[in-house]
């Protein structure tokens, strides 16, 4: 049986046996707040119980490195929408100690690329498209300073309303402890 299929089967039975039913919960975040956090493993349960935050607390947005990495990614497009159409009203950035993204290096990800089989054809229609591998490819070196710096993109975005609050915070994915930034 494939993944896909185990999943399938798997999901009839949850929806046969209502097994979704401790997580209904409002499309609106009760407690108004939106999650920007790392889409490291650890972290999908972990995170929500070191915070204190169940389902439909929050809009929780999920990316490599948990940054925002320019006023008009999506995730900062997904940010506003979380405060102008659903009601948040505060923006948490969260990055984590020992993640992926720290110390990642483009040339070793373009190297990875390629031993998966992509054409150097692919990378040059990438470099067509206006796009710097080395920068977008790149991770970061500290874990604080990248936190500091998608607070910042956040803060004095042009659209962001006035009074927001956007805290930056670091979990450690071991033990879920929270650090201010």
């Amino acid at each position: 049986m494939s993944q896909l299929e185990e999943m399938l089967a798997y999901n009839q039975q949850f929806v046969k046996n209502q097994s979704y039913r401790p997580f209904e919960a409002p499309s609106r975040p009760t407690k108004k707040m939106t999650i920007v956090s790392c889409m490291d493993c650890r972290l999908i349960e972990l995170l929500p119980k070191a915070l204190n935050v169940k389902n439909g607390d929050a809009i929780m947005l999920k990316s490599a490195g948990g940054m925002v990495e320019s006023p008009y990614s999506n995730t900062m497009k997904s940010i506003l929408v979380s405060l102008y159409e659903l009601g948040s009203e505060a923006v948490y950035i969260i990055g984590h100690t020992d993640c992926g993204m720290h110390g990642l290096h483009a040339h070793k990800m373009i190297d990875d690329i390629k031993k998966r089989g992509v054409a150097d054809q692919k990378f040059a229609e990438v470099l067509e498209q206006g796009v710097d591998l080395d920068q977008w490819l790149n991770g970061f070196q500290s874990v604080e300073d990248e936190v500091q710096k998608s607070v910042s993109i956040v803060k004095n975005h042009p659209l962001l309303p006035e009074g927001t609050p956007v805290i930056g915070l670091v979990i450690d994915p071991k033990t879920g402890e929270i650090t201010p930034v």
